[in-house]
């Protein structure tokens, strides 16, 4: 047997360059570069051997915050189809912990990541060595065990030779559609640094096909059956739609049976918006018409989605006495969810099998009907919500979203995760595109927009790539701004400035927390932050990281800004301050409930008035069984 001499690093990197995906004859690289930040935990293991192999063999990509490169990796995978992924390497202590989120974000929605921090020394030499937290009751654990429960494989390489086995399994888990997530290799740095005699058979190519799981025919017959059976079906269309690439076979089934098709938050864009059947986002932020059907349902056929509290409205959405459930999804842990019939296979497979076997049937013409009559109405509304009746007025965020409505076609891809946009593009966004509406809404993390648009930019290069901030969400995370200047990478960012946290000041007046809290103010002389807005640029912040910055006030410098911004080969931000306010027209409002709990006893009017609506509102829900 021929062996290779090299360091722990070196082999993994090597390793890693020689591993691709296969799905439906597309093959890809399955790690196609690395994002790191080095010190002491790895510098002198993956540092070196990514010096050592060069460009050519991995690509690496500067990064400032580890959280935001987690980020970045995961909107380059979602991009990618998860058929590519990125590996994120850093030092031990902080450097590993800030890891955290990015890798629940990546694991609970379903996006591969590599994730390679240092750890301490396996050896011991000098215990504790800078940055290690000591755990009086075990010796074997580091702050690299945070990332247990967010990740969906962890391995700690103690041994060089132990790199083998684990590094196939990481391979493996990243490949699995139905595992994928983060993966955790924690690599102590004198391990990194270690030489072994490496077989040779260890750096052969290795191509893992993505498999596409069939599904079990007599329960597929059964699903049909339930369809052929209901009088008012609908469909919830959730990522695993995009995930599988089964839009077309999702067209193709609903053309055929006139099934109307609602969207989670990841699964919008499964349909366009002007097709007839897509009647919008569903639960809390969804429309009129999709919530309406929902409530009716007497079969609910999801595809691909986890059935959030989001989707659900909380468990009171669905409220036919008689509704049951068919659930497609490469899952069975969420294909049996809502006591539901569970197909577990591959969405576009099944859609097509599906398709098959409804040959003939077709919903009721009255229901058909109905729901093209509601969602022309729905439409109306969006038209409403986004006009600007003054171009020479500050616009409000629904007006912003308009106007970029007129500009953008289905090349554009638009990126969000938190905040009050979720819900206003949920409801308004009119998506073109299978891939144009990227809203992270799984974890919903703040901060993960400017990052993701970078990792999304570099798996579609020259396509217009919009991260819509606001400043709450600026504030988190805008240090990766610079990377996308170093690398010369044209995203465009949007800031909206409303002066504090909109969207939780909102639900905090919901619960009778009075907005306390969320705007950012000065103290006022009763001590709350309800004095002036705070005197912060962020065009100024923006400016000084390397954007090219748009500042626009009105409506009709907007337009032009956001113009402008589209066709720029080279980062630019929008800054636009946002009219509000209960004066302001804006979405409708939300048309099914959540639950957050509000407090059982309180002397304040507004918590006694919000726990009766909580109480009232609570009566409604219902477990499905």
């Amino acid at each position: 047997m021929t062996a290779r001499r090299l360091t722990t690093a070196q082999a993994l990197v090597t390793f890693l360059a020689r591993q691709y995906t296969e799905r439906a004859g597309h093959r890809s690289r399955l790690i196609a570069a690395t994002w790191g930040i080095f010190g002491h935990g790895n510098v002198a293991g993956i540092g070196q051997a990514l010096v050592e192999a060069g460009p050519d063999t991995m690509l690496f990509h500067q990064g400032r915050n580890e959280q935001a490169m987690v980020h970045a990796a995961v909107g380059f995978a979602r991009q990618s189809g998860r058929l590519s992924a990125h590996a994120v390497t850093t030092s031990i202590g902080p450097g590993a912990t800030n890891l955290v989120t990015g890798a629940a974000l990546a694991t609970v929605n379903h996006l591969p990541v590599l994730l390679l921090p240092g750890d301490s020394f396996a050896a011991r030499p000098a215990d504790p060595v800078l940055q290690q937290l000591e755990v009086p009751y075990a010796g074997d654990v580091s702050v690299n065990d945070c990332l247990r429960p967010a990740s969906r494989y962890f391995d700690r390489i103690t041994r060089p030779e132990a790199l083998i086995p684990a590094a196939l399994a990481a391979m493996r888990v990243l490949a699995d559609p139905a595992q994928t997530g983060a993966v955790t290799l924690a690599l102590p740095q004198d391990v990194q640094a270690e030489a072994y005699d490496w077989p040779e058979e260890f750096f052969a190519e290795r191509v893992w096909r993505v498999p596409v799981q069939q599904p079990d025919r007599a329960t597929l017959l059964d699903a049909a059956d339930a369809i052929r059976a209901a009088r008012r079906p609908l469909i919830v269309a959730g990522g695993g739609v995009h995930h599988s690439g089964a839009e077309p076979a999702l067209r193709a089934l609903v053309e055929a049976t006139g099934i109307p098709v609602a969207a989670t938050q990841a699964g919008k864009g499964s349909l366009p918006y002007d097709h007839p059947a897509d009647v919008g986002g569903i639960g809390h932020t969804g429309t009129v018409t999709a919530d309406g059907l929902a409530r009716a349902a007497d079969l609910v056929i999801g595809v691909g989605t986890r059935y959030t509290d989001f989707t659900t409205a909380s468990g009171t959405l669905f409220q036919e006495p008689a509704v049951r459930f068919v659930n497609v999804n490469i899952t069975g842990f969420d294909a049996h969810k809502m006591a539901g019939l569970p197909v577990i296979a591959d969405a576009g497979a099944t859609l097509r099998q599906l398709t098959e076997a409804l040959t003939g049937h077709r919903v009721p013409a009255g229901y058909e009907s109905a729901y093209t009559a509601a969602k022309a109405e729905w439409e109306a509304q969006v038209s409403a919500a986004y006009a600007a009746y003054r171009e020479d007025a500050r616009p409000t965020q629904a007006q912003v979203l308009g106007v970029l409505d007129t500009l953008v076609t289905g090349e554009d891809i638009l990126i969000n995760a938190a905040g009050s946009l979720p819900g206003d593009l949920h409801k308004l966004w009119r998506t073109r595109s299978r891939d144009q509406y990227h809203v992270e809404y799984g974890y919903s993390c703040m901060g993960y927009e400017i990052p993701a648009a970078i990792g999304v930019q570099l798996a579609a290069p020259g396509r217009p790539v919009w991260a819509l901030v606001g400043d709450g969400t600026y504030l988190m995370n805008p240090t990766e701004i610079v990377t996308a200047v170093q690398e010369g990478l044209p995203v465009k960012v949007v800031i909206l400035q409303n002066h504090g946290y909109a969207s939780i000041g909102g639900l905090s007046d919901a619960v009778g927390a009075e907005g306390f809290a969320t705007g950012y103010r000065f103290r006022a002389p009763d001590g709350t932050y309800t004095g002036d807005p705070l005197p912060v640029d962020l065009a100024a912040n923006a400016a000084s990281l390397g954007l090219t910055v748009l500042r626009a006030q009105t409506v009709r410098e907007l337009r032009e800004a956001l113009a402008t911004a589209r066709t720029s080969d080279r980062p630019t931000c929008v800054y636009v301050e946002t009219e509000t306010g209960d004066t302001v027209s804006g979405p409708p409002p939300a048309q099914a409930w959540w639950d957050v709990p509000v407090a059982e006893t309180a002397t304040r009017p507004s918590a006694v008035k919000a726990r009766e609506e909580y109480d009232r509102q609570v009566a409604a829900r219902r477990r499905h069984l």
